[in-house]
């Protein structure tokens, strides 16, 4: 999603964007979403920041990613830290993406 489609609505926004529209001179209309509209918002919302840093890497819109993903782990009733921990078991025993080993085939198939 480019730059140009963030002025797209309605869309799941970060919570002080409605005070900064009013800072600007401008009315926002706002509603709270249920908690499974929340969930399917966040999914949304992950695409685009994902397709976003895609587009335009950088540490910002990384940083986007991330803050979506926390608020995704909540929807889960998890803390960041849950997150994390499985994180590290998986890295354990899976290993990271550290060597940057690309699978070609596998033999015998």
């Amino acid at each position: 999603m480019s730059k140009s489609s963030k002025s797209e609505l309605p869309k799941l926004v970060r919570d002080h964007i409605p005070e900064m529209i009013r800072a600007s001179g401008k009315d926002p209309c706002t509603r709270t979403l249920s908690a499974h509209e929340l969930v399917m918002a966040l999914r949304v919302k992950l695409q685009e920041e994902v397709e976003e840093y895609l587009a335009e890497p950088s540490l910002e819109e990384l940083a986007d990613v991330t803050e979506v993903i926390k608020a995704l782990v909540a929807t889960h009733d998890a803390q960041w830290e849950d997150l994390e921990a499985v994180r590290v078991d998986k890295r354990q025993r899976c290993g990271g993406f550290d060597r940057g080993v690309w699978l070609v085939r596998l033999e015998g198939e």
